[in-house]
C-alpha cells in the first residue's frame, strides 16, 4: 500500500518553491528581525541570513562534526559546509530530503526517518547536534538521550525554536512544546546550560508576514477562485461548501482571521536559543 503524502510536506516545498523564485531564498526557518531591518516580505532573505548568522556564531570552538536535525531544504547544511564544518543531516520527509541534497550537494549525507528512529553505527559520534527549528517535532521524554547518545563526552545540542507558553486562550498558530515540561525535562537530563537566550521579539514579525500574505494574497485569490467557481458551477460549488465547511472554517480561522500574527505569538510561543554541554563522562 502506498503511504499518503503528508499535505503540510507539500505545503511547505510549495512555498520552497513559491520564495526562491520571487525573492531568490531557499531557507524555510525564520527571519530574525532586528531595529533596522524593516518588516517586509522583501527583505526576509536579509532576516533568514542573520537567524543563519546568529545560530552559527553560537556553535563552540571546536567543533568540526554537526547533525542537523530536521535539516528541512538544506539551506543552514549548506551554510555550513561552506564554512568548513562536516555535517550529515536526518530528514523524515523525502521531498525535503530530496531539496536538500539537491541544494547542499551530493557530498551531504541525509539519514532519511525520524530523529527517533534512525540508527547509526555506535562508533559515529557528532560534537554538536543541532535543533533548528526542528525540537517541537521531536517526541519530548526521549530527545535528550536520543541526542547524547549521538554525541561524544563534552558535545554540544545547540536548540533554536519556539515553545508554548501559559497563556489563556486558544491560538491559531500551532506547534511548540509546552515550555514547562521543556524545562522539566531538561533539568533531568543532565545537561550543562551554557546559553539560554529568548529572541521572540526579534522572530515575532514573521507572523505579521504571514498576516499580510492572508490579507492581500491568499484572501483576495480564495474570493476570486470561489466567484469563478459559483459563477460557472453553482450546484457543486453549493456541494463542496457543505462537504467541506469544518475544513473550511478550520482554514478560514487559521490564515485569514488576522489572529496569525506578531501579537499574538508573542504572547502564546517563545522563542529560545539554548546551547547545552553533555558531560564529559
Amino acid at each position: 500500500m502506498t503511504a499518503k503524502v503528508d499535505s503540510k510536506e507539500v505545503g511547505l516545498i510549495a512555498g520552497l518553491n513559491l520564495f526562491n523564485f520571487f525573492l531568490g531564498t531557499r531557507d524555510l526557518h525564520y527571519g530574525l528581525w532586528q531595529d533596522d531591518l524593516e518588516v517586509c516580505i522583501q527583505n526576509l532573505p536579509a532576516a533568514q541570513q542573520r537567524y543563519s548568522d546568529f545560530l552559527i556564531s553560537h556553535i563552540p570552538a571546536g567543533v568540526k562534526r554537526i547533525l542537523d536535525v530536521g535539516c528541512g531544504a538544506g539551506g543552514l547544511a549548506s551554510e555550513l559546509l561552506a564554512r568548513g564544518f562536516e555535517v550529515e543531516g536526518v530528514s523524515p520527509s523525502p521531498l525535503l530530503s530530496e531539496a536538500a541534497q539537491q541544494q547542499a550537494g551530493e557530498g551531504f549525507k541525509i539519514h532519511q526517518g525520524r530523529f527517533e528512529d534512525v540508527r547509526f553505527d555506535q562508533e559515529q559520534k557528532f560534537d554538536l547536534v543541532m535543533f533548528s527549528e526542528s525540537f517541537q517535532y521531536i517526541t519530548l521524554a526521549s530527545v535528550f538521550e536520543n541526542a547524547m547518545q549521538r554525541l561524544k563526552p563534552g558535545g554540544y545540542i545547540l536548540i533554536c525554536d519556539f515553545f508554548k507558553t501559559d497563556a489563556p486562550g486558544r491560538s491559531v498558530i500551532g506547534g511548540g512544546h509546552p515550555l514547562k515540561k521543556f524545562m522539566a525535562a531538561l533539568e533531568k537530563s543532565g545537561l550543562e546550560v551554557l546559553a539560554d537566550e529568548d529572541i521572540t521579539r526579534e522572530t515575532a514579525p514573521n507572523l505579521d508576514i504571514v498576516d499580510q500574505m492572508g490579507r492581500e494574497l491568499l484572501h483576495p485569490t480564495f474570493k476570486l477562485i470561489g466567484y469563478a467557481f459559483d459563477s460557472n458551477h453553482p450546484w457543486l460549488a453549493k456541494l463542496l461548501r457543505w462537504k467541506y465547511q469544518k475544513k473550511i472554517k478550520k482554514i478560514n480561522r487559521k490564515y485569514l482571521s488576522g489572529e496569525r500574527n506578531g501579537e499574538n505569538f508573542a504572547l502564546h510561543k517563545v522563542y529560545r536559543l539554548l546551547l547545552l554541554r553533555k558531560p564529559e563522562q
